[in-house]
């Protein structure tokens, strides 16, 4: 899966620089941009601004907050020059994107507080697409991005959405821009980076929609594997992922993570939760790992800290567990977590584990 965020930052802008210059002549200031209570002028200036501040987070590697800066344009700058300003920070954004390390995450607030390259790239996409769609309606402009732009942008910071057919009307629904059949207006909402949880040797990264449909299609997620991965589990658990994502249901932190070393950035397995903790605060965990990475602690010490964050929140009780009887190394493994064995199933012939508050 080759990363294509840069290239999408560079489209987004194109498009909506190209489509704007055919009305600078008009008074931005004046008009008011969509539903938005900003007019176009300070709309259009807030795109270039974004688009710097997710270059900045991403090259300055900030960790606990905002880069503290801000742009700022010369007196007697006309709309022409502000698109200019778009297009330059754009350009610094898909720069900054192509250069960044994928392991390495930035400061973003929502909502765990981090994002990767390609999270920057689609909050940044998202910000050129939702503000040109603003800008255009007060300034009486047709609209409509290249539709592989509101896939990119769904399939990485709104898993939490069911997509449609139309995905650009999906995004503008999503955002409380417009309406869908068959779902009531959203009024409040926020995009969703993929959630990491972090070991002594791993880190455990939240695979979103359009690396589960990567993953399942055969390819690597956009991760770099050891040899032997990823391994039949993780590509069966994204195709849960997929269909929970196309129903509606997906919820990501109960979704599907890849488990990465630290010391070299190559992915070793994944681990998951099967679906959203039940009425009784139950939900079932599975995992698995390239053959060339068995025998190290990895599953052990990366269903631990899953265990930790679920079972640290109100809706989660007890995690359980299923495993082949035969399946010796696996059942050493929730044992070494603290897993204690609760049922045998004949007819399957598997063990039960659990592991409570």
């Amino acid at each position: 899966m080759r990363d294509m965020s840069g290239e999408q930052v560079e489209t987004a802008v194109a498009g909506a620089v190209a489509l704007l210059r055919t009305a600078t002549g008009q008074d931005w200031e004046k008009a008011k941009a969509g539903r938005l209570e900003w007019s176009c002028r300070f709309t259009a200036e807030h795109i270039a601004g974004d688009l710097i501040a997710y270059a900045g987070q991403l090259a300055g590697r900030a960790q606990h907050a905002y880069v503290p800066f801000d742009i700022t344009f010369d007196d007697g700058t006309d709309n022409s020059g502000v698109l200019d300003v778009i297009e330059t920070t754009g350009t610094l954004l898909a720069a900054t994107v192509r250069t960044t390390p994928r392991e390495v995450r930035a400061f973003h607030p929502y909502p765990f507080r981090s994002a990767n390259r390609e999270g920057f790239a689609a909050m940044g996409v998202a910000e050129v697409l939702l503000h040109t769609h603003d800008i255009a309606e007060g300034l009486g402009l047709t609209y409509q991005p290249a539709p592989e732009l509101s896939e990119f942008v769904l399939g990485r910071i709104f898993p939490h959405i069911r997509p449609a057919a139309d995905h650009w009307r999906t995004l503008l629904w999503a955002t409380g821009r417009g309406d869908l059949p068959g779902r009531a207006p959203v009024t409040d909402w926020r995009w969703h980076n993929n959630l990491v949880h972090s070991t002594d040797r791993l880190t455990l990264q939240g695979v979103t929609p359009a690396a589960a449909a990567d993953l399942v299609n055969g390819g690597d997620g956009g991760f770099e594997w050891i040899k032997g991965g990823p391994y039949e589990g993780t590509r069966e658990a994204s195709t849960f992922l997929l269909k929970a994502y196309v129903s509606g249901v997906h919820r990501p932190e109960f979704g599907v993570f890849t488990v990465v070393r630290r010391e070299d950035g190559r992915a070793v397995g994944g681990i998951g939760f099967h679906g959203v903790p039940d009425e009784e605060g139950r939900t079932e965990i599975g995992y698995d790992l390239a053959e060339g990475a068995r025998g190290q602690g990895y599953a052990t010490e990366a269903l631990r800290a899953l265990c930790d964050w679920a079972l640290a929140r109100d809706d989660v009780r007890t995690v359980f567990a299923t495993i082949a009887r035969d399946n010796l190394a696996s059942q050493a493994v929730v044992t070494r977590a603290g897993f204690k064995k609760v049922s045998e199933d004949d007819e399957e012939n598997e063990f039960a584990y659990e592991l409570g508050r």
